[in-house]
């Protein structure tokens, strides 16, 4: 059993052992791992980083840019394509990219050719490189109080970022996002559980006929019946 006001379990602290992460987000990793998992269509949860310049931030940033309405596999194998075609995400070098690099990117095999997704590259470059000059990207990420008013803003400010993107994002830089499975019920990712439990049940195939009523049968006059001893003929008059 775990204290409820430290999270660590009776075990740990008989044994003074220092704990590296509570039991509430020890449960909301597991969550993100079945998301990842299970509604992305990834092998396993993607690796947390430390970012170190506004480099990083641009990249995984990216990830998400691209992965809209694509399969997460499909993102991994053209990730190095893409790298090189990005100048290896730095910012100011994609800030400065022009309609024609951009033309030209569209045209590269190498990456995933949709040009909307490559110009809002270039854009949420440029956005980034904004707030940097503006008092840090980093700092404006942590000025928000929780993880939805950040999230509305990521989703104002840059394009090709949603509810999924903007989530891949913040939990691979390391900033703090709820437990899965309450976030994925207050967006729709999933269904409640409590729609599930009182849905009723679905018919398979035909739906079934109306339920029959039973017609009362004629009651029948009660009458004398006529035996015939056996071995006796029935002789007809003519």
């Amino acid at each position: 059993m775990s204290d409820p006001h430290t999270g660590r379990c009776h075990a740990e602290q008989a044994a003074g052992r220092p704990v590296g992460v509570t039991v509430a987000q020890r449960c909301s990793r597991k969550w993100v791992h079945v998301y990842f998992r299970v509604l992305c269509r990834t092998v396993e949860a993607p690796k947390q980083i430390i970012p170190k310049s506004i480099d990083d931030y641009l990249e995984q940033l990216s990830k998400g840019v691209f992965q809209a309405g694509i399969s997460w596999r499909v993102v991994d194998a053209k990730w190095p394509g893409i790298t090189k075609a990005f100048h290896r995400f730095k910012v100011e070098r994609v800030a400065r990219m022009s309609d024609r690099e951009i033309d030209d990117v569209a045209n590269d095999e190498r990456v995933i050719r949709s040009r909307p997704k490559i110009a809002a590259v270039v854009h949420n470059a440029r956005t980034i490189l904004d707030l940097e000059r503006a008092g840090g990207f980093k700092r404006h990420l942590a000025s928000f109080g929780d993880y939805e008013s950040v999230a509305t803003d990521l989703k104002r400010r840059f394009k090709f970022v949603g509810d999924s993107g903007v989530y891949h994002f913040l939990y691979v830089v390391r900033q703090p996002v709820p437990e899965w499975h309450a976030w994925a019920e207050a967006h729709g990712k999933i269904r409640p559980k409590a729609a599930m439990a009182t849905r009723p049940g679905r018919s398979r195939g035909r739906s079934a006929p109306p339920a029959r009523t039973a017609r009362p049968r004629a009651r029948q006059s009660a009458r004398p019946r006529s035996r015939t001893p056996r071995g006796t003929r029935t002789r007809t008059r003519r």
